[in-house]
């Protein structure tokens, strides 16, 4: 028996999937930034902060990166309401992706901290800067330079994991691939559809990163 394909009746659809499209490009856009920032506070406390910080980032990290992204969604949708807290399933996918990705984001940037060779160290203690400034100005983008590969792939896998948010009525691209096959049944074409828009994506956003690390995170214009 013969499979008829119908790509434009999804097609047809496609301000819909341009919003899932926008939708999950502002995610992963805001979830990186706050998710980056985050990973390089916890790497910092892992690395060299205090004793009790130290204790406080590493469980984070050993919490988010055992358990399922999906639980952590549920848990921050449907759990903190309990406690009072009401959040919309943007506001709450944000939060779960700033989660999810700082703790990954800790443990890799926390590798290149630790590569960092030693006479930097000694380097910036000769010249009196402080704690801070040494992590910021010395040791931190040479670190991002070692590590910025394996940051974009995680960025990558964080924003794909955010097909898990459409579980919360996010209206990111598989929340719109889904709408569009409950309303013309053409489950197999919405999806295959979404399956080639999550690889451009995917290509787009980390030929995007590479572009940008080298030249506003780690020593300038190559």
């Amino acid at each position: 028996m013969g499979i008829e394909l119908d790509f434009p009746a999804v097609l047809a659809q496609w301000p819909l999937l341009a919003k899932g499209v926008l939708w999950t490009l502002g995610l992963t856009a805001v979830s990186a930034v706050i998710g980056l920032l985050l990973g390089t506070a916890c790497a910092w406390a892992r690395s060299s902060g205090p004793l009790a910080l130290r204790w406080m980032a590493g469980t984070y990290v050993e919490l988010i990166r055992n358990t399922p992204f999906i639980v952590q969604l549920f848990f921050v949708f449907f759990g903190l309401p309990a406690a009072g807290v009401k959040l919309t399933p943007e506001i709450a996918s944000v939060i779960a992706m700033v989660i999810n990705l700082g703790a990954y984001a800790a443990e890799i940037i926390r590798a290149g901290i630790e590569a960092t060779p030693k006479g930097q160290f000694e380097a910036a203690a000769s010249l009196a800067l402080s704690r801070v400034q040494t992590f910021l100005h010395v040791v931190l983008p040479p670190a991002l330079k070692k590590v910025w590969p394996a940051l974009t792939s995680q960025i990558i896998i964080v924003m794909l994991g955010s097909a898990v948010c459409g579980q919360i009525s996010t209206q990111e691209l598989s929340y719109a691939a889904n709408l569009i096959q409950s309303r013309n049944f053409r489950a197999f074409e919405a999806f295959i559809i979404a399956t080639g828009i999550y690889l451009l994506l995917s290509v787009g956003v980390r030929a995007l990163l590479n572009w940008l690390g080298p030249r506003y995170l780690f020593g300038g214009r190559r």
